[in-house]
């Protein structure tokens, strides 16, 4: 079993809580899907993102995840990105959502997409300014630390891989989909045993780590310093916070 499938056995019994699709995101995957008819996804865990109007395969390498697939989701099969079960040029598109920093060898598994489709459509997040996000910043450095220890291809160089182009998203306020940097605006949602189970950087943390962010982020909502501190973000409709797009055509 590949590492994330053996992260999600793990984690994602509650999944389907909190993790959905965000119509905004959707949309800037599905125009740069262009017109292809037929897409492999990725990584697919329960189904997030999959076009609707398309002919789509699911590969997602998790037996707990693809459990929680609703009945009629795309069929979806128990396979890995580094080694897809498919011809040369099977597909008109492969796509991957918030998936690749789980793989084993992202430029290998990027590859593989490039392999078995004529597009490839990522979207992923940079994290490599941990002063961007004030959770990161202000209540888990932790994270920081760990993905500096962690030896991780950059954006640019996973694009370079496939020769892709990047593309910003701007995270809506009200997201949707509740990965680690949905509840910018929200900061109270953190609070949430039920939101942070949906989100794996909680995991990679330990526990320690987690208890104590949340103790201190909620002491700050209490007295008022989360908000003298992000007086900035309480009218912003979106943020800039490394989400990206790599498209290869």
């Amino acid at each position: 079993m590949t590492l994330s499938g053996q992260l999600y056995d793990t984690l994602g019994a509650t999944y389907t809580v909190t993790r959905r699709t965000e119509p905004r995101i959707a949309a800037a995957i599905w125009t740069a899907l262009g017109d292809a008819r037929t897409v492999l996804n990725v990584g697919a865990g329960t189904g997030s993102y999959e076009p609707p109007d398309r002919d789509v395969l699911a590969v997602e390498p998790s037996a707990l995840m693809r459990s929680q697939r609703h009945p009629d989701a795309a069929p979806c099969l128990g396979a890995a990105a580094e080694n897809l079960p498919f011809e040369d040029k099977s597909f008109d598109a492969a796509m991957a959502v918030c998936t690749v920093h789980h793989w084993r060898d992202p430029i290998a598994g990027l590859r593989e997409l490039r392999r078995v489709a004529r597009r490839v459509v990522v979207f992923l997040f940079d994290t490599s300014e941990a002063d961007r996000f004030w959770l990161t910043r202000d209540y888990l450095p932790e994270f920081s630390a760990l993905r500096s220890c962690q030896i991780l291809a950059s954006p640019a160089e996973l694009a370079g891989a496939v020769g892709a182009r990047i593309e910003p998203v701007l995270i809506p306020w009200d997201c949707a989909d509740g990965f680690y940097e949905a509840y910018w605006r929200r900061p109270e949602a953190y609070l949430d045993e039920r939101v942070r189970r949906g989100i794996s950087v909680w995991d990679a943390v330990g526990p320690d780590a987690e208890q104590r962010a949340v103790h201190t982020l909620r002491a700050d909502l209490e007295a008022g310093r989360w908000t003298e501190r992000n007086r900035e973000l309480i009218d912003l409709d979106a943020a800039e916070l490394g989400a990206r797009l790599l498209i290869a055509n």
